[in-house]
């Protein structure tokens, strides 16, 4: 499935195919800084059960066990989220990435599985748990290999986010509402995404295969399914949003992914969201 040439010689990750997804999930996924949901405090439960196992599966990774193994995969996206935004701006800087199961400890609280994928500014570090991915396939949708990577690229906007003052701005707009701060920076972190997306599969040293219409498709479909009028369901109230619309989680994506410009992802300069 490792197509020739890229990643340093060691491969690209393969995209497996475009399948649709229907995704129901809580308003937390893709989340950044959860706030008042993390505890406080003692120890996260199960914390470290796991971590070494986890820790020597992320050594042992190879690109081409990317394209099978998930904790690799993460690993994988996040040197190709990193070339691309170290290339696309020379003031950034890497976050710390950690691979966790069942819960964790983090500058922002502890947390659990049942968290979702995080950003936590305050240790700028992006958390996942893998079983994460398994649990949008029991819900009905998709944990193929594109909508894994589009996870792991919006918590990286939150990333980028962080270091241009955007999070801390959306932090000071309010968390609800449709042109809420909370709102603003998720459309933005999907546009990120998007942006990254338009550049994964660019150049002699990509990581990532050739992107096809349905793999995009799948994304788009994604974020149709977890914009907040989907997650809330007939009558959805917009004063109770945190994350954006079916409409604008599309709309950001795509801008970010069809332009390949971080500078088209000011969401903060516009009301039409």
């Amino acid at each position: 499935n490792v197509s020739g040439g890229g990643g340093g010689g060691g491969g690209r990750i393969a995209l497996g195919g475009g399948a649709g997804l229907l995704i129901t999930i809580v308003a937390l996924f893709f989340g950044v800084n959860p706030g008042d949901l993390l505890g406080s405090g003692g120890p996260a439960p199960g914390a470290s059960s796991d971590a070494a196992q986890i820790q020597q599966q992320l050594d042992s990774c190879t690109y081409e066990m990317a394209n099978e193994n998930t904790i690799c995969r993460i690993k994988a996206t996040t040197v190709s989220v990193d070339s691309v935004w170290s290339d696309l701006w020379p003031e950034y800087k890497p976050p710390q990435t950690v691979v966790f199961a069942d819960a964790v400890n983090t500058g922002c609280g502890s947390a659990s599985s049942a968290t979702g994928p995080f950003y936590c500014p305050a240790d700028s570090t992006a958390y996942f748990d893998p079983t994460f991915f398994a649990q949008l396939r029991r819900m009905g949708g998709s944990d193929g290999p594109l909508a894994q990577e589009y996870v792991v690229a919006h918590e990286y906007g939150h990333h980028v986010q962080n270091l241009t003052g955007a999070l801390a701005k959306g932090q000071r707009m309010g968390s609800q509402g449709p042109r809420s701060g909370s709102v603003r920076v998720e459309l933005q972190a999907d546009c990120l995404a998007g942006v990254w997306a338009h550049h994964a599969d660019d150049g002699p040293d990509a990581l990532l295969a050739p992107i096809t219409e349905d793999q995009i498709a799948s994304v788009i479909q994604t974020a149709k399914a977890i914009g907040d009028d989907t997650i809330q369901g007939p009558g959805s109230n917009p004063e109770g949003w945190t994350h954006g619309s079916a409409a604008q989680r599309t709309r950001w994506f795509t801008i970010g992914y069809q332009a390949g410009d971080p500078n088209r992802c000011d969401t903060f300069a516009t009301d039409d969201l």
